[in-house]
């Protein structure tokens, strides 16, 4: 069969491209591997509901409260007002959008990507099937690259596809303490903790995510060296959990820079982790996954409507004139207080300022900065700046 685009890759970024396509009257393919879950803490902000409509039932928890915890212990609660932060379990919430991208006309094949040809009658995927193991070769008009950070479409396809700088990111997911509440545990099945400590990361962070009957714990670093598991273990001791039985551990890269370029200028366009659209300081993906599945269907629309291979560049441009102060923002964040547990200390001694509170929940709950506040801006950049240069100490409540 012939398509007009060819989506590789049926996470959230795939699914939702294939679905939006879908639903504007194209013949899309959706191709996933199956059988394997990303490892993710799954929170959802409000925008990602609202945005994708995303059902009540795939919401397995709703986050009231997000504790930061500091290297020496010290934690401040942030309360998050006017809404909650929703979690999901990815098995059943990718499956979900690939189910709903099919429902719409897309069409789902199962197998693992191999190449993309090309000869005098146009673009072909080459893909091996998962029931049989055979090669199949299927034409189309447009490839969407959504094949996770370490993207086989973007390495063959894509200038610099083969450079995007990441974190391994690992996590246990354990059945909750009996009754939600643990005894024995610092836990709160509406509460997500995040814990800044270089016994678990030495330049990231280490996390524990209810999801309802079960919560999700685990950490990522890009330094080699550091054994996932063994930190992972560490932090289960240290939130008193050890003793929760592990249903599943999964590990994969995490990236974390979107790449200076998603199109190889002919028929290929990357969306989600493929093209690098994981927020820095944060990892948070889901969100930005689905908003660069979007934006890419729209770019190949265009593109297949105008017949001009430039309209591709538009996935890009769209995607980073929404989200790129953002992202420029979180990485000046992470560059400058990720790098040793005294900055780490001062961050989480900084986010003790209501201010910082209120902009980073509404800037993370909405997907955009918030410039209603300036005063709240100034007097924010003023304590970081002292922070940074140790002008102050931290302070804690």
């Amino acid at each position: 069969m012939s398509y007009d685009v060819f989506v590789v890759g049926g996470g959230p970024s795939g699914a939702t491209a294939a679905e939006d396509l879908a639903r504007a009257g194209y013949r899309v393919a959706l191709l996933d591997r199956a059988g394997r879950i990303k490892p993710c803490g799954g929170a959802i902000p409000p925008r990602a509901i609202r945005d994708f409509a995303i059902p009540d039932h795939l919401i397995v928890a709703r986050i009231d409260v997000a504790r930061m915890i500091s290297p020496t212990g010290r934690s401040v609660d942030i309360h998050i007002e006017g809404g909650y932060v929703g979690m999901v379990d990815r098995e059943d919430f990718d499956e979900y959008l690939r189910d709903r991208a099919a429902m719409h006309g897309a069409e789902r094949l199962t197998g693992t990507f191999l190449r993309v040809e090309r000869d005098s009658k146009g673009t072909h995927v080459v893909w091996r099937n998962k029931t049989d193991g055979r090669e199949e070769r299927s034409q189309t008009c447009l490839v969407i690259g959504a094949d996770g950070a370490r993207s086989g479409v973007a390495r063959a396809e894509v200038p610099g596809g083969d450079k995007i700088p990441y974190v391994i990111a690992y996590h246990e997911i354990i059945k909750a303490p009996e009754g939600g509440f643990a005894a024995n545990a610092d836990y709160d099945p509406k509460r997500c903790d995040v814990i800044y400590d270089g016994r678990i990361s030495p330049d990231f962070y280490g996390w524990v995510f209810p999801h309802g009957a079960n919560a999700s714990v685990g950490m990522g670093t890009e330094k080699d060296g550091v054994d996932l598991k063994v930190a992972t273990a560490a932090l289960r001791a240290m939130s008193g959990l050890s003793g929760c039985e592990t249903i599943r551990r999964e590990g994969a890269p995490i990236p974390l820079k979107p790449l200076d370029r998603w199109d190889n200028g002919r028929d290929v366009v990357l969306a989600g982790d493929a093209a690098g659209v994981v927020a820095p300081s944060s990892g948070e993906g889901i969100f930005y996954a689905m908003a660069g599945g979007r934006v890419a269907a729209t770019a190949a629309q265009a593109c297949l409507r105008s017949g001009r291979v430039r309209d591709l560049k538009l996935a890009r441009k769209m995607f980073m004139r929404e989200h790129g102060t953002v992202f420029r923002v979180l990485r000046s964040m992470q560059d400058a207080y990720y790098r040793s547990d005294e900055r780490r200390e001062r961050f989480v001694s900084l986010c003790h300022d209501i201010d910082v509170q209120k902009l980073t929940f509404e800037a993370y709950m909405n997907k955009s900065l918030v410039k209603a506040r300036p005063m709240a801006h100034l007097k924010i950049g003023v304590k970081n700046v002292a922070h940074l240069l140790g002008i102050v100490s931290p302070k804690w409540s």
